[in-house]
């Protein structure tokens, strides 16, 4: 997984492109999808957008909704799932399932925390037209922000029209709602629509998953026991940030920040989950051009020959 939101996060060099059309199409996906191939990874989760009000793909809801420039005109999003599709890998879109963030978009979608019944059919229409262009090159969906917060949701959300709208154009696509997971102290899904557990992890302690924040709660320190949530058909899975926390703040001042984990936790981590038919994906920090960390990819490719059997 990688966090590049439109107009993207920091550069590596040179001045940082603020300019929604003109970040997107400096994108270099030959070079992306190299590095992605490269770490080994069986799928990518990639953001179409978050908060920003801007998306890294077109979308004639958004245009017909908000009017023209909150999508860029290069279709980054296709053009990425293309070319993971030709690797033989798996592609899974991000949004968030909210957009209390982007004032500018309050309106158009009918944003309102009183009654998000408007909202919903309007969001989902919005998804709709990605899940039916990207067809069956996409295979599953990340949605992020299910949370129970007033400013975000009702206490319950028409969450089967999520589901019909993302599986417009791939019926098999795969589906999981995030509502902090590990991050909050939560182990169980948040749906039972939902086909895999977000598992949203802020940190490892040694090569366990910490299980809340130890600031509010007493966390606990756990591992899968099984492909599937103890309790449900809902296969497991953990997502974890191994460099920056979820994105690499833009503009921002200094270099990307290391890996957080030594091999040893990491891959223990990774081995043990894989053992019991878990899923891991791991969040990598990405520059505004397109390309991945260093120090991160020479990580991943010793992870990808210590677990080579």
């Amino acid at each position: 997984m990688v966090h590049w939101i439109p107009p993207g996060p920091a550069r590596e060099s040179g001045e940082y492109l603020n300019d929604l059309n003109a970040a997107v199409d400096a994108f270099n996906v030959p070079r992306f999808l190299e590095q992605f191939a490269a770490s080994g990874a069986d799928w990518l989760i990639f953001t179409i957008g978050q908060n920003s009000a801007y998306y890294c793909s077109p979308n004639s809801v958004l245009d017909r909704l908000a009017g023209p420039g909150h999508g860029s005109r290069r279709d980054l999003i296709l053009e990425i799932a293309q070319g993971v599709n030709r690797l033989g890998k798996r592609f899974i879109a991000y949004l968030p399932s909210e957009i209390n963030a982007p004032v500018a978009l309050h309106q158009p979608f009918a944003w309102n925390p009183a009654d998000q019944c408007e909202f919903e059919h309007r969001y989902t229409a919005f998804i709709r037209e990605y899940a039916v262009r990207l067809g069956p090159l996409l295979h599953g969906w990340w949605y992020d922000g299910c949370y129970n917060w007033k400013t975000s949701r009702q206490p319950m959300r028409a969450w089967d029209w999520w589901c019909d709208a993302s599986r417009a154009g791939n019926p098999d696509a795969a589906i999981a709602f995030n509502d902090g997971s590990y991050c909050c102290n939560l182990e169980l899904p948040f749906s039972p629509l939902q086909d895999y557990l977000s598992g949203e992890i802020w940190y490892l302690k040694g090569d366990r998953i910490q299980c809340g924040n130890p600031a509010e709660v007493e966390a606990t320190y756990v591992l899968p026991t099984d492909r599937f949530v103890p309790g449900t058909t809902c296969q497991w899975h953990g997502l974890l940030p191994i460099d920056c926390l979820w994105g690499y703040n833009h503009p921002a001042e200094g270099p990307m920040p290391p890996p957080r984990f030594s091999d040893a936790d990491l891959f223990s981590f990774v081995r043990q989950c894989l053992a019991v038919g878990g899923g891991v994906t791991l969040n990598v920090g990405i520059y505004q051009e397109g390309h991945l960390p260093q120090a991160t990819l020479d990580q991943l490719a010793r992870m990808r020959a210590a677990l080579d059997p």
